[in-house]
């Protein structure tokens, strides 16, 4: 079986130290200087047996005894953690900084520092928010927006959520406490592509079910999209909105498979296909092939789904694309209800280097070029826009939301707080935290009630964080945060505001074809409602 080689390295340091013990306790009768080896084993054989009982730290029941060296190191303090844990060299995706954050709030740790901020922090970028003089005090911590007010069913988000993340590229306990501290919370988590398991529904946590173009969940013999099986579904009262995946931060315009030992049954059972055979997902979808084709299909879903929310998710790709959807919306008079702008730095799955780092619009370029397109066109305030892109903290829900952004989504920090540790281990099935395994011994080492509360923890704390910069600022929700708010340093001596940072477009001025923005002056006559196409010129 797959995972049986590694069980002997993991538990390799509480076996030497139980053997080690018995030899000691052997040998003790013929000579007492073999007091202290048993003394110093057994001590370490019983700290082993506690790790594999505890419930508070996934690594340690996963490597019993081995895990405290890694420990011991971050006890020392910062210059250990520095030198030997974390490098400046560290390549990881979050910062140092970024990580302590989110452990700290999801453990309920106090977050406060002394001495003020970091002085390395002021260079050319550093950006920070204004406050007023006259602080407010908001009722709520509990910030919410309304999706689809014109639908049957809107759905009252809040204002943090848990982005896409699939069962099957996270472990059945994962996907289960991701589900159970969402629903403590009052937050929604998005099912990812991998359509909804049994472990999104036993906790009663707020789904919003992704579909993709393997259309998991509602799909037929041939990988087409089955209206009657999404309607079953869909129809389900956790399912508070449809979220139609084209594209995603971690790989745009990259289809993907499942390789068939992977197909559990669990994971057939989810996604509606055959266990123990390949599962492809194509690059594109196949029930539509044009804007005025998608945004029919949007209607259709929320016509199928008894009038629950509907939206798109997309990466920015080429431009005049995204404004073939906006034309279609136009002329359709057809709108989603919500649009995730997903950052081309998002995404937790795994992926080629250069679609990590070298495909899709980064976060905030999209999301502005999104917003403004919408304004263009006279639609921003029949539609929500949601942002997807390393967002860790309440400063990066709130700069997202002055670059026009209703809500926010984010994955890695909530693996964060599940316990992850960037071991960049994801695609080997080897994960030590028994977050992204499909490995049961992995996966049973993390305790579901326990993360779910950091989980709970973390969401709490970071919106916390959220409102004492809206209090700060004068305001009473974070929907007035506009871009003359965030500030960054361009220059040794100059500084700039988002709102002279990214310009705006006035109502409708997309419309009277009188941008002056390069990007629609140069692609928005380009763009076409009837195809995903450069109209040439």
């Amino acid at each position: 079986m797959a995972g049986v080689p590694a069980i002997p390295l993991r538990y390799l340091g509480y076996i030497v130290c139980l053997v080690a013990f018995a030899a000691s306790l052997i040998c003790l009768p013929h000579s007492a200087m073999w007091g202290w080896p048993a003394a110093i084993f057994g001590s370490l054989s019983v700290l082993g047996t506690w790790d594999l009982i505890q419930r508070k730290r996934t690594i340690s029941r996963n490597y019993p005894v081995l895990a405290h060296l890694r420990y011991c190191l971050e006890s020392i303090g910062p210059e250990i953690r520095q030198y030997f844990i974390e490098s400046d060299t560290d390549e990881r995706p979050f910062s140092r900084e970024q990580r302590s954050v989110v452990y700290q709030r999801a453990k309920n740790q106090l977050d406060k520092k002394p001495f003020g901020s970091v002085l390395s922090l002021y260079g050319n970028g550093y950006e920070w928010m204004s406050h007023s003089l006259v602080p407010s005090s908001p009722a709520s911590m509990d910030f919410r927006v309304t999706v689809g007010a014109d639908c049957d069913k809107p759905y009252n988000s809040s204002v943090f959520n848990i982005s896409a993340m699939s069962f099957g590229s996270l472990s059945a306990n994962a996907i289960a406490a991701l589900s159970r501290g969402a629903a403590r919370g009052g937050f929604y988590q998005d099912t990812g592509e991998g359509s909804i398991s049994r472990y999104h529904l036993g906790h009663g946590a707020d789904l919003v079910w992704e579909i993709g173009s393997g259309y998991f969940g509602c799909r037929d013999d041939h990988g087409g999209f089955n209206e009657h099986l999404f309607a079953e579904q869909a129809s389900l009262e956790q399912v508070r909105m449809i979220e139609i995946k084209l594209s995603q931060g971690a790989k745009p315009g990259h289809g993907g498979i499942l390789p068939a030992a992977k197909v559990t049954p669990e994971i057939a059972e989810a996604r509606g296909v055959p266990a123990g055979e390949d599962v492809i997902s194509p690059a594109a979808h196949s029930a539509f092939s044009t804007p005025c084709e998608l945004l029919g299909f949007v209607a259709r879903l929320r016509e199928i789904s008894g009038g629950k929310p509907v939206g798109i998710k997309l990466a920015i790709g080429h431009p005049w694309e995204w404004f073939g959807i906006a034309k279609a919306m136009t002329e359709l008079d057809v709108v989603p209800d919500f649009i995730v702008v997903d950052g081309g730095e998002g995404g937790t799955g795994a992926a080629p280097l250069e679609f990590v780092n070298r495909v899709g619009m980064p976060m905030d370029e999209a999301l502005i070029l999104v917003h403004n397109t919408l304004v263009g066109c006279n639609l921003r305030h029949r539609t929500r826009i949601a942002a997807a892109g390393k967002i860790t903290t309440g400063f990066k829900i709130a700069r997202a939301m002055a670059l026009g952004a209703d809500w926010c989504n984010a994955a890695r920090g909530f693996m964060f707080a599940l316990g992850c540790v960037q071991s960049l281990s994801c695609h080997t099935d080897r994960c030590p935290t028994g977050i992204a395994t499909q490995d049961p011994r992995r996966a049973r080492g993390l305790d579901i009630q326990d993360k779910a509360s950091r989980v709970h923890y973390f969401h709490a704390n970071t919106l916390k964080a959220l409102h004492g910069l809206v209090s700060a600022a004068g305001l009473q929700h974070p929907s007035e945060i506009g871009p003359h708010h965030i500030v960054r340093r361009v220059s040794g001596s100059r500084m700039m505001s988002f709102a002279e940072l990214y310009p705006r477009l006035e109502s409708g001025e997309l419309l009277a074809d009188s941008s002056p923005h390069p990007v629609f002056r140069d692609y928005w006559a380009q763009a076409r409602s009837d195809a995903f196409a450069h109209g040439g010129g």
